[in-house]
């Protein structure tokens, strides 16, 4: 069967429209803490409450295997139209803090029909270059990630209302796209019943097992570097009070030139191997934990930024090459569960990545606090090496 080339597009554009319920609401969230005279610790709820529901929802769907029962497309469409509407809400005078919160919650709860299910359609269409098409996938999310932070760079020039009416709109055209342009894939094998036991049955498989670990260990480190970011960018100009940095804008250059490492990366992967490229990814963002605390000290501003532009180029690349290793590691009828569960697993590893390294950075002033993040990445590199039946 011959696929239409506008329909990786589409994934990708539905894909980032959507995933801006996620991220662009981010800009936002002292405006609501203003508007709705919340206190300074609900900035932090409410930013937890959409990760948490997202966790929630990521099982939910992986346990009721909803992915594979159903028609992809039509779960996305859904979670996407659900999701727009939850965002919406947001702009009722008469929300409280609970209010936000649920409505936060529930968004991250149908954002897991979204993010791993738009894999799931990719999966499904490009058996052959699935590496690559996830490049495109996951730099579309990585474009959403930093899209807050370009937001704030231009601050004052639109209304919080209106950027909350921006993404609902996105998410509303993301969803409806797919749903039109994007039928079920040709590989897509329907599971033909409800298997609560889907989840376990899959980590069964040792190579499912192995890129599994790699894909855990990555996000252990990815999460919180895009969160230290600006900390970084921060840090470094206090002790360097002599320049002058636009501190969200190189924060969106810093995370946004994620999105090329994966396109590269899964160019490369073609060449080389996916196993090889998200290995070496891997290894490079575990040097640049190894060596940040350094740079505090010596490294001109021209070099500490573009050191960090390296570091958020390497610590995504390898992303949809696990993604990769993920799909084509657990059975067909599975798949979605498998991506589902795996996205389930690593979200929740980065709240405690987030937790552990905050919690350090209030007991000391060291930058070496850093090198917390090279644990994940460390663990990953082991088993993968360790285990040499994932060749590719």
């Amino acid at each position: 069967m011959k696929i239409s080339k506008w329909i990786l597009p589409c994934i990708v554009t539905a894909q980032f429209c959507c995933t801006s319920l996620w991220f662009a609401v981010n800009a936002v969230m002292v405006d609501l803490s203003v508007n709705f005279h919340l206190e300074n610790t609900a900035l932090e709820q409410l930013t937890s409450a959409i990760q948490f529901g997202f966790i929630i929802g990521t099982l939910t769907f992986a346990i009721w295997t909803i992915a594979d029962r159903f028609s992809p497309s039509k779960v996305f469409c859904f979670s996407a139209l659900s999701g727009a509407l939850l965002n919406a809400l947001m702009l009722l005078e008469t929300n409280t803090l609970i209010s936000l919160l649920l409505l936060r919650f529930l968004t991250g709860f149908f954002l897991a029909g979204i993010y791993p299910i738009g894999m799931k359609i990719a999966a499904d269409y490009y058996e052959k270059g699935l590496g690559k098409s996830l490049g495109f996938l996951v730099g579309a999310l990585v474009l959403g990630t930093a899209f807050p932070h370009f937001l704030k760079s231009f601050d004052g020039i639109l209304s919080w209302q209106t950027l909350v009416l921006i993404t609902s709109f996105l998410a509303l055209f993301g969803g409806l796209l797919m749903l039109v342009f994007v039928p079920d894939g040709p590989s897509r094998k329907a599971s033909k019943s409800l298997d609560y036991g889907a989840v376990f049955k899959i980590f069964k498989g040792e190579k499912f097992r192995v890129a599994a670990i790699g894909y855990f260990g990555h996000m252990w480190e990815l999460y919180t570097f895009w969160m230290l970011v600006p900390v970084l960018l921060t840090s470094y100009f206090l002790e360097h009070p002599e320049f002058n940095f636009n501190v969200n804008w190189w924060a969106f250059i810093i995370i946004g030139i994620g999105s090329l490492g994966c396109v590269l990366g899964g160019y490369l992967a073609e060449s080389f191997g996916t196993k090889k490229i998200a290995s070496l990814s891997l290894a490079l963002s575990l040097a640049c934990c190894a060596v940040a605390p350094f740079l505090f000290e010596w490294a001109s501003p021209v070099f500490f930024v573009i050191f960090l532009m390296f570091w958020g180029i390497v610590v995504i690349a390898d992303s949809p090459l696990f993604s990769t290793l993920v799909a084509t590691s657990a059975p067909s009828e599975s798949k979605g569960t498998a991506l589902t569960i795996v996205n389930c697993i690593g979200f929740s590893i980065t709240i405690v990545s987030i937790q552990l390294l905050t919690m350090a950075q209030r007991q000391t002033d060291t930058h070496f606090v850093y090198w917390l993040l090279a644990l994940g990445p460390i663990v990953g590199l082991f088993f993968i090496y360790k285990n040499k039946k994932i060749q590719r």
